[in-house]
């Protein structure tokens, strides 16, 4: 393909993806549901959360302004080879691809961003039975295929802030959020299934309640122990009641969480 002509397709793909994912999926999901699922931000300024929904518009900004300077030929580019041409547009293929699948799966639970109030199903198959944020991961995969296409130091810094920003984004309001809607059941999910990555990113499985519970049980067993040693202490010679108060000790100082 002439090097001029692939910033103007990466562009009005670009431009496509976009209305796609956002334009014509808030028009369905309007039709479907009566809302259109922009829900916005209510991250107080300077917080994770907000510095998250700040990069993701840095992104976008960056990523139209360096394929447009691209096609203006304002920004001189170097001659890409043509295998990585061909591998940047598989990869925004398979990019694309996942988001809009995800999204599609959704159905009435898809949202961009966040109402405390709100609550909706937790979906947890298809793409998401692989990872928790699969419309994340494409957006990123994406991003990375456009900077293979054209690659400018705008498209780099495009895919780096859209990277950083849904890190920030998820971690500190997206899965705080999550935990606190759905409770015991995305924890299980979150537990077992990855945050962008297959098996990467997995919440650790939920440890305090079983501390909780072995700290209440914990005073009774030792009085049942405390009385059994006693009569056996009765019954026993000295030797015998030191050895076996020494291993009774020791199986006791042996429970953890983890048995």
């Amino acid at each position: 393909m002439p090097a001029p002509v692939v910033p103007a397709v990466a562009l009005g793909a670009y431009l496509l993806l976009l209305w796609l994912a956002f334009g014509v999926r808030a028009i369905r999901q309007e039709r479907r549901t009566g809302d259109h699922g922009f829900r916005g931000t209510t991250e107080a300024p300077g917080s994770p959360g907000w510095w998250g929904v700040l990069l993701l518009a840095v992104a976008i900004v960056c990523g139209l302004t360096g394929l447009s300077l691209a096609v203006a030929g304002v920004v001189r580019l170097e001659q890409v080879p043509g295998p990585v041409q061909l591998l940047g547009a598989v990869v925004v293929a398979l990019g694309a691809g996942l988001v809009l699948r995800a999204q599609s799966v959704m159905g009435e639970s898809w949202r961009v961003g966040v109402d405390p109030q709100e609550r909706t199903e937790l979906v947890t198959h298809g793409p998401f039975a692989q990872v928790r944020n699969p419309i994340f991961t494409g957006m990123v995969v994406a991003a990375a295929g456009f900077a293979l296409l054209v690659p400018s130091w705008l498209l780099v810094l495009s895919c780096a802030a859209l990277a950083l920003g849904i890190h920030l984004q998820v971690r500190h309001v997206e899965e705080p959020y999550l935990l606190d809607a759905q409770g015991e059941p995305y924890r299980r999910y979150a537990a077992s299934t990855g945050r962008f990555v297959p098996g990467l990113g997995r919440l650790p499985q939920p440890c305090a309640r079983r501390r909780r519970v072995t700290a209440v049980a914990q005073p009774t067993w030792r009085r049942l122990a405390s009385d059994h040693r006693s009569r056996a202490a009765r019954a026993r010679p000295s030797s015998m009641t030191s050895a076996t108060a020494r291993t009774e000790r020791a199986i006791a100082s042996g429970t953890s969480c983890g048995t």
